[in-house]
C-alpha cells in the first residue's frame, strides 16, 4: 500500500520548524506509543541537530506496557535525549515536563524556556499544549491535521513561564516502508480516506493473529484463532451480524469493525513494533 498524502500546509510546517529551531532550548517529540518508531519523522532529526530532545510516547493507555518499557531504554541510550510515556490529556503524568526541560539545558534562570513539540498529525500535541495550559488554547480533533499553523503558549513554571511552540503535524511525502504506512493507517494517523479499510484491516488482522492471539479470541468470543487474516474478518463478520445478501460477509464492515476496536483499546493494549525489530530504522545518523 503506497499512501501519498502530502498536504501544503505540511511543507510549510517544515519550513516554519527550520526557520524557528535555533532560537529553540529543547525539543518535545511526540510519538504513537503503539509504533514510536514508524510514528517519527526522519526529517525532525536533520532539522534538530544537536538540540536536546524529550520523547513522548502518548497514548499510554492504549500501548503494551512491556514493549513502552523497551522504547523508553532504547531511545535513552543516546546522549541528550529522555523518553517518557504519557497520555497527553492527563496533568499528572505531564506536569514533570518543564523540570526535563530545565534538566536539559543551560540558559539564564531569567530566561523563559523555549520549547517547540512537533511530531506527524494526530499524534497529540495540540492535547498536551492545552493540559499544561490547564485551558484550551490549541484546537484539537480525531482527525489528522487539525492544526495549521504555529501558535506559541506561555506555561507558568516556577516563577516564571516556559515558551512552548505548537506547530502543525508533518508526515513524510511518500511511505516508502509499506509496514510502516499500514501501522500508521490502522493507528489513525493516516485519514480514512486514504486508505482502504479491507487491506489495512487483513495487515492488522494478520499481525494481531500472530502477537495478540488471546486479545483476539476474548474481544470477538471466538472459539478459536481463525488460521488466516482473511478467516479472521470472516469470523468477526458471523459474530458481528455483517451479512449481505445470500448469507455472504460483508468483509469491509468486518474490516471497519477490526479497526475501529483495536484503535480505541478494545481489543487489549497494543503495540504495533519493538526495538529489536526496527533498530536500524531508528538509529538516526544526528544523534549526539
Amino acid at each position: 500500500m503506497t499512501i501519498q498524502w502530502y498536504p501544503g500546509h505540511m511543507k510549510k510546517a517544515k519550513d516554519e520548524i527550520s526557520e524557528a529551531i535555533a532560537r529553540i532550548d529543547v525539543i518535545i517529540e511526540m510519538l504513537d506509543g503503539r509504533l514510536p518508531a514508524s510514528s517519527r519523522n526522519p526529517v525532525l532529526d536533520e532539522l534538530r541537530q544537536k538540540k536536546p530532545c524529550i520523547r513522548l510516547l502518548n497514548k499510554r493507555d492504549l500501548a503494551d506496557p512491556l514493549t513502552t518499557s523497551l522504547w523508553i531504554r532504547e531511545f535513552e541510550k543516546y546522549p541528550a535525549i529522555r523518553a517518557l510515556d504519557i497520555e497527553a490529556h492527563d496533568l499528572s503524568l505531564v506536569k514533570i515536563l518543564p523540570d526535563l526541560c530545565r534538566q536539559l539545558v543551560t540558559i539564564p534562570l531569567k530566561r523563559p524556556i523555549r520549547a517547540m513539540v512537533v511530531g506527524i498529525p494526530n499524534v497529540g500535541k495540540s492535547t498536551l499544549i492545552n493540559t499544561l495550559a490547564g485551558r484550551k488554547l490549541a484546537k484539537v480533533g480525531n482527525q489528522p491535521a487539525i492544526t495549521r499553523h504555529q501558535q506559541l503558549v506561555q506555561i507558568p513554571y516556577g516563577t516564571g513561564t516556559m515558551d512552548i511552540s505548537d506547530t502543525p503535524g508533518i508526515l513524510w511525502p511518500n511511505l516508502e516502508d509499506r509496514k510502516g504506512a499500514y501501522r500508521l493507517a490502522a493507528s489513525g494517523a493516516i485519514r480514512d480516506t486514504a486508505m482502504d479499510y479491507e487491506d489495512v484491516a487483513m495487515f492488522a488482522g494478520e499481525y494481531l493473529r500472530r502477537s495478540y492471539p488471546d486479545a483476539l479470541i476474548s474481544r470477538f468470543n471466538l472459539n478459536e484463532l481463525p488460521e488466516t487474516a482473511a478467516l479472521l474478518l470472516e469470523a468477526i463478520g458471523r459474530k458481528r451480524g455483517c451479512l449481505l445478501k445470500g448469507g455472504r460477509i460483508d468483509m469491509h464492515k468486518a474490516a471497519e469493525i477490526l479497526i475501529h476496536d483495536l484503535r480505541s483499546g478494545k481489543i487489549g493494549r497494543i503495540s504495533f513494533e519493538k526495538p529489536q525489530d526496527l533498530e536500524p530504522q531508528i538509529t538516526p545518523t544526528t544523534e549526539v
